[in-house]
């Protein structure tokens, strides 16, 4: 599955709404740690795509959704679960570490 963007309007129905494990980038194009992490889940992408949906949503477009997950600094990764917000993690983070984040709700 390729990396998808979401905002503000269709964001209930392609997280909230979703089955299984969704991944949620919270970014902005100015943001060096955010380039930085693309191309990590990118490759996450690649890896583990048919288990994990992940999305991209750009903060400065959509404010209503980062304020509503409490976003306060970028890149921030929420992971969903059936609809429910069960793990997050805040900046940079290698595949890893990312990985293991979401590893445990796949």
């Amino acid at each position: 599955m390729a990396i998808e963007n979401v905002s503000d309007k269709d964001f209930a129905s392609e997280v909230e709404q979703a089955q299984g494990a969704v991944l949620v980038d919270f970014w902005a194009p100015w943001c060096g740690p955010c380039k930085m992490i693309a191309p990590v889940l990118e490759d996450m992408d690649k890896e583990v795509g048919s288990k994990l949906k992940i999305v991209k949503i750009n903060v400065d477009e959509n404010p209503e959704t980062a304020g509503r997950f409490g976003v306060m600094s970028i890149p921030t990764l929420i992971v969903f679960k059936d609809g429910q917000p069960v793990d997050k993690v805040v900046g940079f983070k290698p595949k890893e570490a990312l990985m293991a984040s979401v590893g445990q709700y796949l």
